[in-house]
């Protein structure tokens, strides 16, 4: 069983010590892009699968690489093809996904998880942080039965949102924000506001449980 979450910090899914990151400050350092990625959207209906070139050893994808599974241990990581795009302390992995203009929608189930984080982050995000502690990456954090939005390492509790079964998210690429959907009405219960300024991927991080992802949606009207 996952040991709980302290607030503000996101728990390692590698062997390394939890007190070292306790102490450390968020590091906001970007890496280079290794390439030039391509946008594999059709208008503005985002269509992508999971990225198992990034996804941490603990994670395991599954349907098509469009679901993602928290395995406790995870794959030996001598074993997982070794890769610079691959997040190595945290169970992190990305959409195949890149936006750079437009706004996009996609959902995501989520079953048996108590911990996870949904949104988006850089492209080129340092593959040695977690999403939501640096300025690279804007995520909505699910943890000890409460909504966050956060970034920076900075949580900013979110109302009006319950225990998650599917959740829509909205990323407005130019007006700068990224949306928590309520699914149900449709409404934006919250937002993040940011000034993207390079290709953005879709962020999922996983602690326990499994997530699926629902893209190639088009965006609920009234929205």
């Amino acid at each position: 069983m996952a040991a709980p979450w302290s607030l503000g910090l996101c728990r390692r899914a590698g062997a390394r010590a939890l007190s070292a990151a306790l102490h450390s400050q968020p590091r906001e350092l970007c890496l280079s892009p290794p390439r030039r990625y391509l946008s594999n959207t059709a208008g503005n209906c985002l269509q992508f699968k999971l990225d198992e070139r990034t996804a941490h050893s603990s994670l395991d994808l599954f349907k098509k690489d469009t679901g993602v599974i928290y395995r406790i241990l995870g794959l030996d990581p001598s074993h997982v093809q070794d890769n610079p795009e691959r997040f190595r302390d945290w169970a992190v992995v990305f959409g195949d996904g890149r936006v750079e203009s437009g706004r996009h929608y996609w959902e995501v189930t989520v079953r048996k998880s108590q911990e996870f984080r949904v949104g988006v982050a850089e492209a080129a995000m340092s593959r040695e942080d977690c999403v939501g502690t640096t300025s690279c990456s804007w995520v909505f954090a699910y943890v000890q039965r409460k909504w966050f939005a956060m970034t920076t390492n900075k949580m900013v509790p979110v109302s009006l949102a319950g225990k998650p079964e599917r959740v829509g998210l909205l990323l407005d690429y130019d007006a700068g924000w990224l949306g928590l959907v309520d699914i149900q009405k449709p409404r934006v219960i919250h937002r993040i506001r940011a000034r993207f300024s390079g290709p953005l991927s879709p962020a999922f991080a996983l602690w326990d449980g499994e997530l699926l992802t629902h893209s190639g949606l088009e965006l609920p009207e009234g929205l």
